[in-house]
């Protein structure tokens, strides 16, 4: 584990023991991501600093070039390095025993910048500065399995692993960006370019951004992350020219190659100086992982899992016969009430900026469960949407082929609705299928599929919601079937920007460093290759994963319903959570801060508590950010004149200013 920080100051006047100072405090927040060494080095007459901080495993940085020009910092690893390790070494440019950081460190320096990413393969994000041109590059791995926020704090540059780090700027005072947070009741997530803050933002996977003194005194008012971020992997051109290329491929010939590449990925990934596991929910993608990683393992893996007293969100009895079967040295935990409630009182702790997938609430007990002995840990993520395993998918593109079969005179009589009216229509049967009838493409009823608010700008007072990809046509994957149109939407957000986001935080606060095989670019362009038919057969979803599972594994383990890994949230939100959930949700308290339409978020919980509408997916939303701003308590941003709050009830405008925190806090914080 790692974390990386750095400032670019617009106006280079602190001296070096100042400049120190607040990087060695931006780098201590991230301290869980690398409790072991920070390590800072610092430019005063430049204005920048760059910090790091690892585990005992990981190498000293930033890592200098030989000849001093560049300033490398790293926080991942490289999987695939042996044919980029033997190519340097040919040309004499590392050694023998050369860190990740500096294997990536003289690819840059040997190609550029460009073309050592593409040569790279793992889980990453960076930071190079350039001495000489006095240039600051930034880039992400091209999944989005690490983080990196930037943006302009107290009209400095800084960036870091996570928000943590730029709140611990003394200029940090970004309002609470209200078009981000409509993004947030829609998705459970705010996706990339777009933070809770306005003025930060968040690097988008497989990007790379560069910063110059220019840009840096230009401030937050001249950047478009979108424009200036550069592309150095397009995964919409690559699954294109994937499904372009189709050839004619058997199910036997389909597991065969799948066999050898998810070999090769999750052996690079076990690959480590301390104890490898794996979560082990039950379910297809954790089995397969786990699996592979016995078969390559002369002794016992160690597998784990958890689960909860409501059997609806419980495959803890799966986990374990699939454990006893591959023969894993298993370790499974049952969650109490009182252990949830204590998890969810430190999720705003964790996630640094507001976070609603409830999934997220087992994740961390899993992380924990799973970090006390196996400092890395192997999962399933990217199974679901590489190999077609959502069941929103179905009927996302069931949807799509009725609407195309009804007369458009019939779909332009289908009601149109919005706001409040809009969510109740949601969740009432026949009328909310009626409702999508005027959806057109496939993209447009999985957008309907994946909202929580499907009117979410309606519920933020001011908000203006911000177009995603699910609203740019332009963006939209160009060739291939309904299926593979759906996925790679998931692809690049639910999978990046949530699934990704929640397995990171999660394991990060506990120091554990969370690796996917499933990712690795090689398998995700051999799923992309492969039909439909091979993913989604006779109504059996990844069919092929379940085809090559059966290489390991007895069938009655294999095909069967798919609970998934959630929590029983609504039955909490009426038990042993109300008295918190009442709290955040007190209409006045809503009205005070003044992010919220305060009568109808205060109409849904009355209505949820009495039973009538099943609206604890909405409120969980709506929670988790009560929830945040109660812990930071950050300034709203004013609402326009028209939606102004009477006095009495205007929120607070000053932003509390960053505070010294003991190191626990600093932790997980």
């Amino acid at each position: 584990m790692s974390g990386l920080a750095g400032l670019w100051r617009a106006q280079p006047d602190w001296d070096d023991e100042r400049l120190r100072y607040c990087m060695r405090s931006m780098i201590h927040a991230l301290q869980h991501r690398g409790a072991h060494s920070h390590e800072v080095w610092s430019d005063p007459a430049a204005g920048v600093a760059l910090g790091h901080c690892r585990d005992r495993h990981g190498a000293a940085q930033p890592v200098a070039s030989a000849d001093g020009r560049y300033l490398l910092s790293l926080d991942g690893a490289l999987y695939q390095r042996e044919s980029l390790h033997r190519a340097l070494i040919a040309f004499d440019a590392v050694g023998e025993q050369a860190s990740d950081a500096e294997l990536v460190l003289a690819a840059i320096v040997r190609w550029g910048l460009r073309r050592a990413l593409a040569r790279c393969d793992g889980a990453f994000a960076l930071s190079l500065w350039d001495r000489q041109e006095r240039q600051l590059w930034l880039a992400r791995d091209r999944v989005g399995e690490r983080p990196l926020y930037y943006g302009w704090v107290g009209g400095d540059f800084a960036y870091g692993s996570e928000l943590k780090a730029l709140h611990r700027h003394p200029g940090f005072d970004a309002p609470v960006d209200r078009d981000a947070l409509s993004l947030l009741l829609r998705y459970d997530y705010i996706p990339a370019p777009f933070s809770i803050h306005r003025g930060v933002f968040k690097l988008a996977p497989g990007t790379l951004l560069r910063m110059n003194f220019q840009a840096v005194r230009a401030g937050a008012g001249a950047h478009q992350p979108e424009r200036d971020a550069q592309t150095y992997w397009c995964p919409r051109q690559r699954m294109a020219e994937a499904i372009e290329l189709r050839g004619e491929i058997g199910a036997d010939e389909a597991v065969d190659q799948l066999e050898i590449l998810l070999q090769q990925a999750v052996s690079a990934r076990m690959r480590a100086p301390c104890a490898v596991g794996a979560f082990l929910s039950g379910g297809t993608d954790s089995s397969l992982v786990t699996a592979m990683m016995q078969a390559q393992s002369s002794v016992p893996v160690d597998s784990y899992a958890i689960g909860f007293d409501d059997d609806r969100h419980d495959e803890s009895d799966w986990a374990r016969k699939v454990a006893r079967a591959l023969g894993t040295r298993h370790t499974e935990h049952r969650v109490g009430g009182r252990e949830a409630l204590e998890a969810i009182e430190r999720l705003p702790q964790v996630w640094c900026e507001p976070f609603a997938d409830s999934s997220q609430v087992p994740t961390l007990i899993a992380s924990e469960l799973v970090a006390r002995r196996s400092p890395i840990a192997l999962t399933g993520d990217g199974g679901d949407e590489l190999f077609f395993g959502h069941s929103a998918y179905c009927r996302a593109v069931r949807n799509a082929n009725w609407n195309a079969r009804l007369p458009a005179p019939l779909r332009r009589l289908a009601p149109q609705r919005s706001g409040e009216q809009a969510e109740r229509a949601r969740l009432g049967g026949l009328r909310a299928l009626w409702a999508e009838l005027g959806a057109q493409r496939v993209e447009d009823h999985y957008l309907q599929r994946v909202s929580r608010w499907r009117d979410p700008a309606a519920a933020v007072l001011g908000a203006r919601e911000p177009a995603t990809l699910f609203f740019d046509r332009d963006g939209h994957l160009p060739v291939g079937d309904a299926a593979d149109r759906v996925q790679y939407l998931d692809f690049r957000m639910d999978l990046a920007h949530g699934i990704l986001t929640k397995i990171d935080r999660a394991g990060s606060a506990c120091g554990l460093e969370t690796r996917s095989p499933l990712l690795d670019r090689s398998v995700i362009e051999f799923a992309w290759s492969l039909p439909t038919a091979l993913k989604h057969h006779r109504g059996e979803q990844k069919y092929v994963l379940k085809r090559l599972l059966e290489r390991y594994l007895p069938q009655p383990l294999i095909y069967r319903p798919k609970t998934g890994f959630g929590a029983p949230v609504s039955r909490w939100l009426r038990g042993p959570l109300r008295e918190w959930a009442d709290a955040l949700l007190d209409e006045s308290r809503l009205r005070r801060e003044g992010h919220f339409d305060a009568r109808a978020i205060a109409t849904l919980w009355r209505e949820f508590q009495a039973g009538e509408r099943k609206w604890h997916t909405h409120l969980w939303n709506v929670l988790m950010f009560q929830a945040w701003l109660e812990r930071h308590r950050f300034a709203a941003s004013p609402a326009p004149a028209a939606l102004a709050l009477p006095a009495e009830a205007a929120p607070v405008a000053t932003a509390v200013p960053p505070r010294r925190i003991g190191a626990w806090e600093g932790a997980t914080g």
